[in-house]
Order: C-alpha cells, then sequence, then structure tokens
C-alpha cells in the first residue's frame, strides 16, 4: 500500500532518493578524478592515496546488508534522513581536510553514510510506487546512478579546472542537501513489524574481512608479498572469513543465508559485479590518472575522454532489457562481457596521440559492459525462490560494492608490480615506490631522477599489459556465467526467515 498519497509528493520522495543515486557515483567518480591533485596538495604517499576511493568503497560494500536491517526496523525515513545528513557533513568536511590522513578517515564515514542512505532510500521507495509505477520509479533509479558514473568524471573535471578539488566535495554537499530538502517535508515514515535484528557478528566478522584482504593488497606493493606485515593482514582476512562461515551458518537471523549458494545461477549472478569490477569500475579510477598524469591531459580533457565509457550506461542497459524478449539473459550477459573483453584488448593497443582509436575502445568496452549491468539487478533476485528475494538482492548489492574495493585494490597492485618490471634497471631500488608514484599520476616526484619518457614508456607497458590480463579475465568471467545461468534448477532449500534489505 501506498505510503504517500498525494502524487507531488510521491515525486518529491522520488526526487530525493534520484538526488542521493546521483551523489553517490559522483562522490566515487569525483575522488577518482581528484586523487593526482589531492596527492600535490598534501605531498602524499601513494599507499595513501588509494585510500581516498577504497576507504569510500570499502565502508560502503560492507555496511549495505546491516544497512537495509536497520532501516526496516528503525524507520526507512529515519535513516535515509540521518544517511544524507551525516553524508552532507562528511562531504563539507572533506572540502576542508588540512590533510591526506584526515581525508581518508572522513572517505571512510562518507562510504558510511552512503550505504545508509541508500538502503534505506530504496526500501523506503519500494513503499511508496506499487505494481507498474514501482517498475519505472526503480528504473528511473536506475539511470540516475549510470547517469552519475557518466558524467561524473567530466563535472569534476571542471569543478576542478575552476575551483580546485575541493570543489568536488562542495558540489556533492549541494547536492545531498537538496536531496534532504525534498525528503524531509514529504517522506513518511514506514517500517517492517517483523523485522529481523541485526547481525552484529555477521556484520563485524564480514567488515573485517574486507578490511584486512584490501590493506594486504594495498600495501603488498610497498612492503612486499612476503613480508610479516602482508602475511599476517592475509592470515587474519582468513580467519575472518573462517569465523565469518561459522557465525552465518549457526546463527537463527544471519546476515547472509550460505544455503543460498546452492544455486549454480545464483553464484552465476553474483560473478557478474566481479565480472563488470575488472571491465569497468576499475577503469574509471585508473584511467583519468592515465590520462592526467601521464599523458598531460587536463581535469576536463580526461572527463570528456572517460565519457566514452560512461555514457553507453544511459541507454544500453535499456536496450539489453529489450533484447531479453529474444535471447535469454545469460546469453546476453555473456556477450557483453565479451564485447568488453574486445574492447579492453583494443585499449591496449592505443598509443599516446591516437585519441580516436582510445575513444572507439572506451565506447567498445561501455558498450558491453552495459547489456550485463541492465540485467543483473533482476537476475539477482529471480534466480531464487522468491521468498528470498530480499536477501538475495541484499546480498547481490553488497557483493557489486565490496567487490570494487577488493578490485581496485588487486588491479593497483598488480600494475604497480607491472611499472616496477619495465622500469629501467638501475632503479630497481626505488622501483617499487616510483612505480606506485606513476600509478597514482605523480609524475612529477617520479621523474625527478629519471627522463619523464622512460617513465611513459614504463606505464604504458605495465598497463597495456594489465589491460590484456583484465581482456583475459573477462573473458573467463563471460565462458563461466554462461555456464551457470545456463541451468536450470531447484536448490532443495527450506525457506527461512529473511531480511529485505534492498526493496
Amino acid at each position: 500500500m501506498n505510503t504517500v498519497e498525494p502524487a507531488h509528493g510521491r515525486y518529491s520522495i522520488l526526487a530525493a532518493i534520484c538526488l542521493a543515486a546521483l551523489v553517490l557515483p559522483m562522490s566515487f567518480t569525483g575522488g577518482a578524478v581528484a586523487t593526482p591533485f589531492i596527492g600535490q596538495a598534501f605531498a602524499a604517499h601513494p599507499t595513501q592515496l588509494v585510500w581516498v576511493t577504497n576507504a569510500f568503497m570499502l565502508s560502503f560494500g560492507s555496511l549495505l546488508m546491516a544497512a537495509g536491517t536497520l532501516a526496516d526496523r528503525y524507520g526507512r525515513k529515519r535513516l535515509f534522513l540521518w544517511g544524507m545528513a551525516l553524508f552532507t557533513v562528511a562531504s563539507l568536511l572533506l572540502a576542508v581536510a588540512p590533510g591526506i590522513l584526515w581525508l581518508d578517515i572522513v572517505r571512510g564515514v562518507q562510504g558510511v553514510a552512503a550505504a545508509i542512505a541508500l538502503a534505506s532510500g530504496c526500501a523506503a521507495l519500494a513503499q511508496v510506487f506499487d505494481g507498474h509505477a514501482r517498475t519505472r520509479a526503480f528504473s528511473l533509479l536506475g539511470t540516475t546512478f549510470g547517469a552519475g558514473l557518466a558524467f561524473g568524471p567530466l563535472l569534476s573535471g571542471l569543478l576542478i579546472e575552476h575551483w580546485g578539488w575541493r570543489a568536488i566535495f562542495l558540489g556533492t554537499a549541494l547536492l545531498a542537501g537538496l536531496s534532504l530538502l525534498f525528503a524531509v517535508p514529504n517522506m513518511r515514515e514506514s517500517r517492517d513489524p517483523q523485522a529481523l535484528h541485526l547481525d552484529v557478528a555477521g556484520v563485524l566478522t564480514f567488515s573485517a574481512m574486507l578490511v584486512s584482504l584490501t590493506t594486504a593488497v594495498i600495501l603488498a606493493p610497498e612492503h612486499g608479498w612476503g613480508s610479516a606485515t602482508t602475511r599476517y593482514l592475509l592470515a587474519a582476512a582468513a580467519v575472518f572469513l573462517l569465523v565469518f562461515i561459522r557465525v552465518e551458518n549457526h546463527t537463527s537471523q544471519p546476515m547472509l543465508d550460505l544455503r543460498l549458494f546452492r544455486f549454480g545461477r545464483f553464484i552465476g549472478v553474483q560473478l557478474l559485479p566481479i565480472g563488470t569490477c575488472y571491465c569497468y569500475i576499475v577503469l574509471i579510477v585508473l584511467l583519468p590518472l592515465r590520462f592526467m598524469g601521464v599523458e598531460g591531459a587536463s581535469a576536463f580533457e580526461a572527463g570528456l575522454m572517460m565519457l566514452a565509457l560512461s555514457a553507453p550506461m544511459l541507454v544500453v542497459p535499456i536496450i539489453a532489457a529489450t533484447l531479453t524478449r529474444w535471447l535469454s539473459a545469460g546469453v546476453l550477459c555473456a556477450v557483453g562481457l565479451l564485447i568488453a573483453a574486445a574492447g579492453l584488448y583494443g585499449l591496449s593497443l592505443a598509443r599516446i596521440g591516437q585519441p580516436l582509436q582510445t575513444v572507439a575502445a572506451l565506447l567498445v568496452i561501455g558498450i558491453g559492459t552495459g547489456l550485463p549491468w541492465g540485467l543483473m539487478d533482476g537476475l539477482a533476485i529471480s534466480v531464487v525462490p522468491k521468498e528470498r528475494a530480499g536477501m538475495a538482492a541484499g546480498i547481490f548489492n553488497t557483493t557489486r560494492v565490496a567487490s570494487e574495493g577488493v578490485a581496485l585494490a588487486i588491479t593497483v597492485a598488480v600494475l604497480s608490480a607491472l611499472v616496477a618490471h619495465h622500469l629501467p634497471a638501475g632503479t630497481a631500488q626505488d622501483a617499487a615506490v616510483l612505480a606506485q608514484q606513476l600509478v597514482m599520476g605523480d609524475v612529477r616526484d617520479a621523474s625527478a631522477n629519471i627522463p619523464l619518457e622512460l617513465l611513459r614508456t614504463a606505464y604504458l607497458a605495465g598497463f597495456n599489459t594489465l589491460l590484456q590480463l583484465l581482456a583475459g579475465l573477462t573473458l573467463s568471467t563471460a565462458a563461466v556465467v554462461f555456464v551457470f545461468l545456463s541451468r536450470r534448477e531447484v536448490a532443495p532449500i527450506a525457506v527461512a526467515p529473511t531480511v529485505e534489505s534492498l526493496r
């Protein structure tokens, strides 16, 4: 039943939640574009710069399911308003950050706010609209999220060129404030009287596992994969994972019902966001650093180039939904990943000074990724019994966001190692540090003692090798996804109470 009767009230709520869906990806992409400028402003170490993006993604991804549970239990409006208010304050604090450590910590807080706002906003929207109107509302929500990804780098580039990197966070604070202005007078409170208790042990062990794993991968290029620090962090991640599995198997109200993984098709769906991370999301972070730091493009020029990668997200997902009339979703997802793999390989062949070849490759990657992107959310709840749809959606969104942080950390570590391998032999002692500086777009410090051309050659050789590795990984994912999503099965799972973390 609708919680808001007047049409203007419903659409004001939709506007509030769409503004939140717009500002969240803009915060992600804006931080990526601003990273080289933040590094220059604070003379930051490359490892510290990695956390500008990863702190946001880790806290965001690890808390999505928990935020959905809290919204159902304590009120969707209350949680949405608190989430957007915290996001606004965090954005303002980022705009006046006095140092890199402060900025990294507040980015983590911003990720917490993003998780609260997105989970509670989606749950609230499902209470306002019914039937076909609900489908249209969530379609608009997805399109808005795609617009944030598509135009975030371009808008961030404009803000940086005219007012500096701090303007990015002031802009997100402004949009978050507008969302609150629409939500406060129009949103009505709703909660689920049957909502389950928060699985605190599950949340803590899952978050600790993600943080330990990501920290190990981030520190490995500097300390070495065989160092005590890296080994201890990887061991801690393994222990937290085992404890998490044990907790979820023995609690009556788990955050994650592991029995869902008896569905082969469910596993296939979880692989889709992981595949799109490696063929799309990591490029959103790494390519602006390459365009600005290594190729010498301005922030606006880098944003304009990135538009070729992200703009297809505004159109292709809609086309994908139409194509399901003639082709299965599994086939379309596999074909999309194959196209993206071809685009990655094509991008590895592009050279500096060949913008048309680069733009063409980015368009192919964006088109290929757009096919599974438009189908993933529907598949996430269609491959399990409908009694499990809420939990399946929560798991899927957590997999999508959490894997982005982990994939980014792994990709940066691999790229750093590849660049270090291609550096001149005489720089072996400082190769790891130089490679990290290059990967994070800090060419100025890296070129203090080594000619810029040698650094650029090493970087491009490493980046092109990385692209070919990502193409191979995407190709493999396409094959596995096709196999799993082609199955027709019914897993023998008894229906248990579930958490509809994202409706």
